[in-house]
């Protein structure tokens, strides 16, 4: 990493700095505007107890109006940063450039809000952030589409926007390239805004209901991004993985769910959580358990109905630092299951979700209408989410322990009304920008017992959560 003396910008740098120092921070009705409808979006994305770092803040405008109780801003100028920490008394702030970078301190999110085009070197920039990111951290940008460069020129013009030192004009593919350059892989990239401004309930029609709908006309472009792999650290111990079963009769899969299900990583746990069954499922989870003191088994029984009750009992229950989520019915066979742990432990991906669309299925494993209702919730999601999601309702799901937590603290965001469990961490794992990969898996027919989906009844309840999802994820 270059230091003050060696980086070759820096004589740049020292202009810039002085070009904002001579300017008054911006207070137009019209800045004041837009930096609202930035919050709004970003407190969207930012749970209210992450550490908040704005590369970048100027006279702290966005950062006074976001839910975090914990951020940080930098900037060039002083003269900047004496208007931001007026404008959040609660904030810190210092005078540094991205490029430069020092403090000691890594953030959960950090911000980089209409200035990444007068970054006088993005690249470097970018790299710098590392110094202050963990695994976990997200880096959102948002920056002005380049269709509309005549417009903010115009603004410009008219005194509406600051007038700036000359800056670049970034594309998304521009944006998504330096990111990979510097280490950092996107997550999503999503257009908003119409219309920057108050204007007497316009601007809310356009931004919340509009935008979302025509993506290509919007000013703004945000993107969200996550530190690229790192090679595990030398001797660290394998994650332990804890699989849970939710199993409501399905008595004759007992024992070869267990049988199946191979060990993973530092350990594999295996967790049953029968479901007020009519069979005699429960007897054969405790006979497994009595006859099989090799494997590590809990077992529980539901105290709440469906699905995702019983998945939410179970994982409160796992120790693993992995949590997998296999159907009793075995039609995701077990065998698969090291896949998806090979993708979160190599840090591919932080959330693996199964999908039963690609490869050919064996004939009676699903039928065709619900075999089209999945391919349009896929459809659906992968825009709601901003990332691809070909399968919404595979029973396999895996996620880190640490991220679940996250999704449960914050679930009151959707509500508790998913009775599979699948929407539910889906859209966790999207407002928290988590990256999703869709892992195939062959899928296969019920060799016992019958399919406790109701179509009709639980189509009908999850088009109402897609409905529901929208007015959260994406009119906002």
């Amino acid at each position: 990493m270059p230091s003050p003396s060696t980086f070759p910008s820096a004589p740049l740098l020292e202009k810039v700095r002085a070009h904002y120092d001579g300017m008054a921070p911006s207070n137009s009705w019209a800045a004041r505007g837009y930096s609202r409808w930035l919050a709004r979006y970003y407190n969207r994305i930012i749970p209210e107890d992450a550490s908040v770092l704005e590369v970048g803040c100027g006279a702290g405008g966005l950062l006074s109006g976001l839910k975090a109780r914990r951020v940080t801003g930098v900037d060039l100028s002083e003269r900047q940063l004496e208007a931001a920490r007026k404008a959040v008394p609660h904030g810190r702030f210092f005078r540094q450039s991205g490029e430069l970078l020092e403090l000691d301190e890594r953030f959960d999110v950090i911000i980089i809000s209409e200035t990444l085009n007068l970054a006088v070197d993005v690249q470097a920039l970018l790299e710098r952030l590392h110094r202050v990111a963990g695994p976990r951290t997200r880096l959102v940008m948002n920056f002005p589409s380049a269709l509309w460069r005549p417009a903010f020129g115009l603004a410009t013009a008219l005194g509406l926007r600051p007038r700036h030192p000359r800056s670049s004009w970034l594309s998304t593919h521009d944006v998504s390239n330096l990111l990979s350059l510097s280490g950092w892989e996107v997550v999503w990239t999503q257009s908003r805004i119409l219309v920057p401004f108050g204007l007497l309930g316009v601007d809310t029609l356009a931004n919340r209901w509009l935008a979302p709908l025509v993506p290509w006309l919007c000013l703004c472009v945000f993107c969200s991004a996550r530190p690229g792999r790192r090679p595990p650290e030398a001797g660290a111990r394998p994650p332990k993985v804890s699989v849970v079963i939710p199993a409501r009769n399905e008595a004759g899969n007992i024992a070869e769910a267990v049988r199946r299900t191979p060990q993973m990583g530092g350990g594999t746990e295996l967790i049953f959580v029968e479901g007020h069954s009519r069979d005699d499922t429960w007897e054969r989870i405790r006979q497994a358990q009595r006859d099989l003191p090799e494997r590590e088994i809990k077992i529980l029984q539901q105290g709440g109905s469906g699905k995702g009750d019983a998945v939410r009992a179970g994982f409160a229950a796992a120790t693993g630092d992995i949590l997998m989520i296999l159907d009793a019915d075995l039609t995701m066979p077990p065998e698969e299951l090291p896949k998806f742990y090979e993708v979160l432990a190599s840090g591919r991906a932080e959330f693996g979700n199964g999908v039963r669309l690609v490869y050919p299925m064996e004939r009676e494993a699903m039928r065709f209408l619900n075999l089209c209702a999945n391919k349009a919730f896929g459809v659906a999601f992968s825009w709601l989410l901003g990332q691809p999601v070909k399968d919404t309702l595979c029973g396999t799901k895996v996620l880190w322990r640490a991220d679940y937590e996250r999704i449960a603290a914050n679930r009151a965001f959707f509500g508790e009304f998913d009775p599979f469990g699948d929407f539910d961490l889906l859209f966790g794992a999207a407002k928290l920008s988590l990256k999703i990969a869709d892992i195939p898996i062959r899928y296969r027919e019920r060799t016992y017992g019958s399919t406790n989906i109701q179509r009709w009844r639980h189509g009908w309840l999850l088009l109402r959560m897609v409905g529901f999802a929208a007015r959260k994820l994406k009119f906002v």
